[in-house]
């Protein structure tokens, strides 16, 4: 007989309780690697990207069986923003709406990393309220390399204009690197200047941080703490980046702002 309760232990030892914070994607993997990840992680994720066009050439009912498998496990989907980009482009952004939305996608990304944009902001955000979706914005050029100053002030206002419309959160690109993007230089060290002028100006509960890699999940949290958004988390680095958050990572423990307390108040009520 079962009789010893996993989050009474966790709570024993000192480990916050968070909320979902974590978006990570899937580039392609196979539905039935998904449904695994989902079995065993639902409940840490906040939003699940199917991502680039890979769901498009799929077979469909590959596809609409991976959000279908999100829907049960009560995990909201996105699409990923680099085919709305393309839709754009092609004049096609109706039909894309109306195919995500016959898929079943909760919500789907916009932006304008590696086309001109082409569409208003206001005339996007109607046509996706037409089809019952949410949508995000992805800030930055997917080709540009690290963000500078005059960069990260385009980049708030054209933030604030998405915001505007409707837009539900604001995501930082970094692409599957995380090195030479965004905030990330060449070595992939985070600008953590940048970064927190992005927070100070939109707030940890609007952005999510794209982060690919091991070192770019653990300097956000690192810096932030463990309430911060993550997304682009290949699935199968969900957990290691959840231990971290909860100061169960060898790295995180022997950090004295991550690290659980057991006198009953944890790292992550003392620091708020």
């Amino acid at each position: 007989m079962r009789t010893h309760d996993f989050d009474q232990y966790l709570r024993q030892l000192g480990v916050a309780e968070l909320s979902p914070a974590s978006c990570p994607f899937d580039p392609g993997i196979a539905p039935t690697v998904l449904e695994s990840h989902l079995e065993q992680s639902a409940h840490l994720i906040l939003s699940l990207k199917i991502s680039m066009s890979c769901w498009i050439i799929a077979n469909p009912e590959a596809t609409r069986r991976k959000v279908a498998a999100a829907k049960a496990a009560a995990v909201a989907t996105s699409a990923g923003g680099g085919p709305y980009e393309v839709a754009v482009a092609q004049g096609m952004l109706p039909a894309y709406l109306d195919l995500c939305a016959d898929v079943g996608f909760d919500a789907i990304e916009c932006g304008s990393g590696f086309t001109d944009g082409g569409m208003p902001p206001a005339e996007a955000a109607e046509l996706i309220r037409q089809r019952n979706l949410i949508f995000d914005y992805e800030l930055g050029d997917k080709h540009s390399g690290e963000f500078g100053s005059a960069q990260v002030s385009e980049l708030i206002d054209e933030g604030h204009r998405w915001l505007d419309v409707g837009a539900r959160r604001l995501v930082i690109e970094a692409r599957e690197s995380a090195s030479d993007i965004g905030l990330f230089d060449a070595r992939g060290k985070l600008d953590t200047t940048h970064a927190d002028r992005l927070v100070d100006e939109f707030g940890l509960q609007i952005l999510v941080f794209e982060a690919p890699t091991k070192s770019s999940q653990f300097a956000l949290i690192e810096h932030f703490g463990p309430n911060v958004r993550l997304g682009n988390l290949p699935m199968n680095e969900l957990l290691r980046v959840e231990t971290y958050r909860r100061g169960l990572h060898s790295d995180a423990f022997a950090n004295a702002s991550l690290r659980p307390r057991r006198d009953g108040v944890s790292a992550l009520e003392q620091s708020s």
